[in-house]
């Protein structure tokens, strides 16, 4: 145990790094500033805790931990943080405690008004070493992707002004040292406003990227120039960028080019209803995908963000320093009634990587959840998702469904009691990958 101690004080180190950041560059004033927070603590029952398909191992976990929110938009910090922190005691000692963190926090810092900001990203979280085995506690890591630099604002005659950017960017895992990376990004924005609502915009982007480790893929420079079209108007938003991407790799590995289109459109007729389109084409990385999408803005948000039970979950990303060809498009649809709830979640995926293509891949996927308000005090929530994940090279298929309820009873203002049962199956065309798992969970949380 002590050596798994030992490997994994870095991780450690890092999450607490990134979470104390994110803090730090949210101070301002108190009052334009809002902090909640929820601690909650419970036993967890698998009757299958490896996630195995000949051996499973019943075990029960004791989860303490805390899920955190700030939010702040004044003059002069503009901020949201959401994170949760995890302990994960495994009584039966079958894996080693974890301690997990997840993060995603954005903040700008205007140092000079409408002249000089400061930008700082973080986005922590759990992901798995191996994507082809199961998210068994043994097959998790800690990730980490920091942003920071300055942004520069400058007038380009009354109807046009500019923008110049300059980041370094740090990606971090703990297992995985292919992921580890430097990078340097520098922009170039043209923007002008069509109307009240409407602004168009040209883009010219440039990254270099240095991998830590030799035998990583091979480093590369990436360059992008788009067009974009943001509207938000009563009822519609749109974002849409076109444009066109080129990598130049090192190392004698050569290049490719493609065209780049993101999409973001957002429809909501009344108070009640919401529908979402997202999608792109363009080249993409694991570090790229664990940050937040730039056409999905997390200051952006109409909805604050708000500390609730939901603890650290395990990610889908393939954690490697290759690029791939990502295809995407995802709806959402989501009803929000006083008493009841629900959404829909249709996604297609497919990955096409440049230089490995081992692990290229096609995914589809579809998810429920619907919430209910028995009484004013008790409310009973429950979720299906299903996806099926087609890998070329391999000539395999999985196919994976999760099922779960939980019971949640508010006694006081301050302190909820919550009931859950989830249920989860893997059928994999691979030896020894597929799997089933029941797990209760029974616990306290305590809301700010």
């Amino acid at each position: 145990m002590s050596a798994y101690r030992e490997r994994n004080k870095p991780a450690h180190s890092t999450l607490a790094r990134a979470i104390a950041l994110a803090l730090l560059v949210t101070t301002g004033a108190a009052s334009a500033a809002q902090f909640d927070y929820a601690l909650y603590a419970g036993i967890e029952h698998s009757d299958n805790i490896t996630l195995s398909t000949n051996n499973p191992v019943s075990q029960n976990v004791f989860i303490p931990g805390v899920n955190f929110t700030y939010s702040q938009l004044g003059s002069t910090v503009q901020a949201k943080v959401a994170g949760s922190l995890e302990y994960r005691d495994y009584l039966g000692n079958t894996f080693d405690n974890q301690t997990q963190g997840q993060l995603a926090a954005q903040a700008n810092w205007t140092v000079m008004p409408q002249r000089l900001d400061l930008s700082v990203e973080d986005y922590a979280g759990i992901q798995p070493v191996d994507s082809l085995a199961s998210n068994a506690p043994n097959n998790q890591q800690q990730t980490n992707v920091l942003s920071v630099g300055p942004i520069l604002h400058f007038r380009m005659g009354d109807a046009m002004r500019g923008q110049a950017e300059v980041r370094y960017v740090n990606s971090y895992a703990s297992k995985v040292k292919d992921f580890n990376s430097s990078r340097g990004v520098g922009a170039f924005r043209l923007f002008r406003d069509l109307s009240p609502t409407a602004q168009i915009s040209a883009n010219l982007e440039y990254q270099h990227v240095d991998f830590n480790q030799s035998l990583s893929g091979p480093n590369y420079d990436r360059i992008e120039g788009y067009a974009r079209y943001t509207s938000k108007l009563a009822h519609f938003t749109t974002d849409v960028s076109l444009g066109y991407s080129r990598l130049k790799f090192k190392q004698g590995a050569g290049s490719d080019s493609a065209p780049l289109v993101r999409l973001a459109l957002g429809w909501q007729p009344n108070l009640h209803n919401e529908v979402i389109l997202s999608g792109s084409y363009q080249y993409a990385d694991a570090a790229q995908d664990i940050a937040q999408q730039p056409y999905q803005p997390f200051l952006d948000q109409n909805q604050p963000v708000a500390a609730t039970l939901q603890g650290v979950s395990v990610g889908n990303v393939v954690v490697s320093s290759q690029v791939y060809l990502e295809r995407r498009l995802d709806l959402s649809y989501a009803y929000r009634g006083e008493r009841f709830s629900a959404g829909v979640t249709p996604g297609y995926r497919r990955l096409g990587y440049i230089n490995n293509r081992t692990l290229n891949q096609a995914g589809r996927s579809l998810g429920f959840n619907a919430e209910y308000r028995l009484r004013p005090t008790l409310t009973l929530s429950g979720f299906a998702y299903g996806e099926k994940l087609d890998y070329s090279t391999l000539n395999r298929t999985d196919k994976t469904y999760r099922y779960g309820l939980d019971l949640a009873h508010q006694w006081t203002p301050h302190w909820s009691w919550h009931a859950s049962v989830t249920y989860q199956r893997r059928n994999s065309d691979a030896v020894n990958q597929s799997y089933h798992e029941t797990a209760f969970f029974l616990g306290v949380v305590y809301r700010r």
